[in-house]
């Protein structure tokens, strides 16, 4: 991926749900997405999650979306086809790197 000058990254985070496998091994998740502050569409994404299938799907679902526009769309998608225990740290870490990038839009 070429970064373009309108490009930013932003991310938030969520603590993962005690009692799981995956909050052995890391307590809380990431969300990292590149958004182009122009057009506000997520161009690029990734999850701190230790395997690289389930990164690249619920990366998928957010990449060519805008954040702005499409996040109830998202959440949706997320809901529906993202069937693992960790899936509300999950919409939580995509939501606090949607509040994150709202602050920088007021600036």
């Amino acid at each position: 991926m070429e970064i373009q000058d309108s490009y930013i990254l932003v991310a938030g985070f969520a603590q993962l749900p005690k009692g799981t496998p995956v909050f052995e091994m890391q307590k809380s998740i990431g969300c990292i997405l590149v958004i182009d502050k122009e057009t506000d569409i997520i161009v690029d994404c990734t999850f701190t999650f230790i395997r690289e299938l389930t990164n690249g799907f619920i990366s998928s679902l957010l990449i060519g979306k805008s954040i702005t526009q499409d996040l109830d769309e998202i959440i949706n998608n997320v809901e529906q086809r993202f069937i693992v225990p960790p899936k509300k740290a999950v919409i939580q870490a995509i939501l606090s790197a949607y509040n994150r990038y709202i602050e920088t839009k007021t600036l």
